[in-house]
């Protein structure tokens, strides 16, 4: 049914979830998984960082980006599944858009993508990447809402 799942993930307990969920997913339906972290650049360049530090901050973006998929990378391959990752980095384009764009390239059939459940005021205030996914994309998206308690 879907052999090619394209799954964001940020670092949080959300992602993580929707992690998790497409690897059983993946396993159920001998698919293989491209993980995507989006370098998103706004957080340091709104902050009241110099400019002189906005390339090391970006630098360090970069970094821990890469560490998040060499993890992500690790548990996908330790359950058997096939993966592979993708750190981009578009500035000026919003991550929802960088994800419907890569999942378009790839080409993917499905996205999992984890949710915080955000709704109301921290939805307006905050955005939402998922929300922009799942209103975006030509494919199917399966939205895995974080638990309260993440454990496993």
């Amino acid at each position: 049914m879907y052999k090619r799942i394209l799954v964001p993930i940020d670092g949080s307990p959300a992602a993580a979830e929707g992690l998790r969920e497409a690897i059983k997913f993946a396993r159920d339906q001998s698919a293989a998984i491209l993980v995507v972290h989006i370098v998103d650049e706004w957080p340091i360049a709104a902050g009241d960082i110099a400019a002189v530090n906005l390339e090391a901050g970006a630098k360090a973006l970069r970094e821990a980006g890469a560490e998040l998929l060499k993890q992500a990378e690790a548990q996908v391959r330790s359950a058997g599944v096939s993966v592979e990752t993708a750190l981009i980095e578009e500035l000026g384009v919003p991550v929802g858009a960088c994800i419907v764009q890569r999942a378009s390239q790839w080409p993917a059939d499905l996205i999992v993508c984890g949710t915080h459940g955000r709704h109301g005021m921290s939805r307006l205030l905050l955005g939402s990447s998922a929300e922009y996914i799942l209103r975006h994309a030509t494919i199917p998206v399966l939205l895995v809402r974080a638990r309260e308690n993440p454990t496993g």
